[in-house]
């Protein structure tokens, strides 16, 4: 089990765990050095979102990598997708993410990609956690004319602008397409706002003033009220909703209707089959999506594959099956023909795409899915043993899968990057989900709460 790497990278309180100033130099030396196995002098871009703890940790993560050898580029804050397409266009050997994601300004992250772009498989995370509890670390630094050098990129956001810009079809425009953005005081502030006003369209911005510590404060994907409202009032076409590195996306209708990564993928299926683009006619999501989604694409004749949450598994079986849509419904969408990670900017590019070319309302082109009742209940947890181990929750969850048989499901799993047990429910009455949850709540918090 791993001791340092999660879902999604490293991640925790900023100062504290593992994101100490001490293991974030510890995690870098160990990154670098694994990166010189690879290449004599590696070259690694960093990048960070708007927490104010990022300037801590861009300059201990810079210093470690330094230290044994390894160049460093910093480009100041970008969305996590940027990271990924400025480490393969600058054919830099690996590129570093600051963030915590969508967690609160308190918590911070590292994201480490390869020079593809992609995410690092298990391997390469578990060599990785070797190095950093090696009580020999030190006996890799290298002497002064061997030092990494760092400087910063200037015109970071602009080179990601042009390659958003290039996703959209050259023969399309936004020209009278009113879209509200809600950047959730994150990564995409700068960068999302320049590519939609650029490309015709009449943005209206909300959230969109970051002080280091209003990161998904109320805001953004995982808070779209406010962009509701906004999107009524304001008559808009569609609202969009960030997360705090711009990799999710939420959509709001212009009927003030929030559609979630299922909805939005059930739609770009469809339209991308319609148009002869969904290779090898399938899709995967994870075991989060809504069963809607299932029979949505039962339907219309697509496949449907499923991983364990977590983009990176959505990744790895996308590239496994040679498919191009996939996502989770947390809103990571991904698009393999344009990004090698989640990108919430390419996500609303897509949908907008569909919409200029059906002519028809983003409500009209969702409503090709209808969702069962479902809820997820966060539950606080102080350990994580097997919850095969946990005898009378699990009893409990036998007892309620049996009363909702075919006709729902029950989902009980730890997050991969906070001290949560996740409930999700799923099934044709929500009251009796409700209930339910509630006593599977009760039952995990005598057990681990």
């Amino acid at each position: 089990m791993a001791k340092y790497f999660g879902t999604d990278g490293i991640r925790g309180e900023a100062n504290f765990g593992s994101m100490t100033p001490m293991n974030i130099l510890k995690i870098a030396q160990s990154f670098g050095i694994a990166l010189k196995k690879r290449a004599k002098r590696p070259k690694v871009i960093i990048g960070k979102d708007t927490r104010v703890s990022g300037y801590m940790i861009e300059g201990l993560f810079s210093s470690g990598l330094c230290s044994v050898g390894v160049d460093v580029l910093f480009v100041g804050p970008l969305p996590t997708p940027g990271i990924a397409y400025l480490t393969r266009g600058m054919r830099a050997d690996a590129g570093v993410m600051i963030s915590a994601s969508h967690n609160p300004y308190h918590d911070n992250g590292i994201k480490l990609f390869d020079h593809n772009g992609f995410k690092l498989p298990d391997a390469d995370e578990e060599f990785i956690e070797m190095l950093i509890d090696d009580p020999n670390l030190e006996n890799h630094l290298v002497t002064s004319d061997l030092m990494g050098r760092a400087k910063r990129i200037d015109d970071a956001i602009g080179q990601y602008a042009v390659f958003l810009k290039e996703r959209f079809p050259k023969n399309l425009k936004l020209d009278g397409k009113r879209i509200v953005l809600d950047c959730a005081h994150g990564a995409g502030y700068k960068v999302a706002p320049k590519v939609f006003s650029e490309l015709g369209a009449e943005v209206i911005c909300i959230n969109n003033d970051p002080n280091g510590f209003n990161i998904n404060f109320e805001s953004g994907a995982l808070h779209p009220e406010k962009l509701r409202l906004e999107v009524l009032n304001l008559r808009a076409d569609i609202g969009f909703a960030l997360d705090g590195d711009a990799d999710r996306l939420i959509v709001v209708d212009e009927k003030g209707n929030i559609l979630d990564g299922d909805n939005i993928l059930a739609m770009c299926a469809l339209e991308m089959k319609a148009q002869n683009q969904l290779l090898n006619n399938g899709v995967c999501v994870t075991i989060m999506s809504n069963k809607g989604f299932d029979i949505a694409m039962q339907n219309a004749g697509i496949q449907v594959y499923r991983t364990n949450v977590g983009d990176r598994n959505v990744v790895e079986e996308m590239l496994n099956r040679k498919l191009v849509l996939g996502g989770e419904q947390s809103g990571h969408l991904l698009f393999l023909d344009s990004s090698t990670t989640g990108d919430a900017i390419v996500g609303c590019l897509k949908v907008l795409e569909m919409m200029c070319r059906s002519g028809k309302s983003i409500s009209e082109l969702t409503s090709v899915m209808q969702k069962l009742p479902q809820i997820t209940r966060n539950v606080k947890v102080t350990a994580k043993p097997p919850i095969r181990t946990l005898k009378a929750t699990t009893s409990l969850l036998r007892e309620f899968e049996k009363e909702l048989g075919d006709s729902g499901r029950i989902l009980l799993r730890y997050s991969g990057t906070e001290p949560l047990a996740r409930i999700t429910l799923e099934g044709p009455e929500l009251s009796r989900l409700q209930t339910i949850a509630l006593e599977l709540e009760q039952e995990l918090l005598k057990e681990i709460g």
